[in-house]
């Protein structure tokens, strides 16, 4: 019995450690990843989430902000349009396929053109 639970066990372990593998590589191609860069699409979904332009990510990421130390992510937001409750409800619009790539040109496009 002990060898069939290992064995089962392993098989979970190695499909675990797959899934993991693929899921970044997956959702930053969802997201846009070969048009635009890691921190790229980090900025972007913070300025989809909180409806805020202005925010961007760093890079690199310092050693002394969140969770050791320093303050939230969102620290002092208030401009996230959610409704709270027992199951918050996001008030951003969800993000299709790609679709931060039309949103960062759209951006851009406005930037360069005041």
């Amino acid at each position: 019995m002990h060898k069939w639970l290992k064995r089962g066990l392993y098989v979970c372990l190695f499909g675990l450690v797959i899934e993991g593998a693929l899921t970044v590589p997956a959702i930053a191609v969802w997201y846009g990843w070969p048009n635009l860069s890691l921190t790229e699409i980090c900025s972007e979904l913070m300025k989809v989430r909180y409806s805020d332009d202005t925010l961007e990510c760093e890079q690199p990421y310092p050693l002394g902000g969140p969770p050791f130390g320093g303050a939230p992510e969102a620290a002092g937001q208030h401009t996230a349009q959610d409704t709270w409750g027992v199951q918050p409800v996001p008030g951003y619009p969800r993000v299709g396929f790609r679709e931060l790539v039309a949103i960062h040109n759209e951006r851009e496009a406005a930037e360069s053109n005041p």
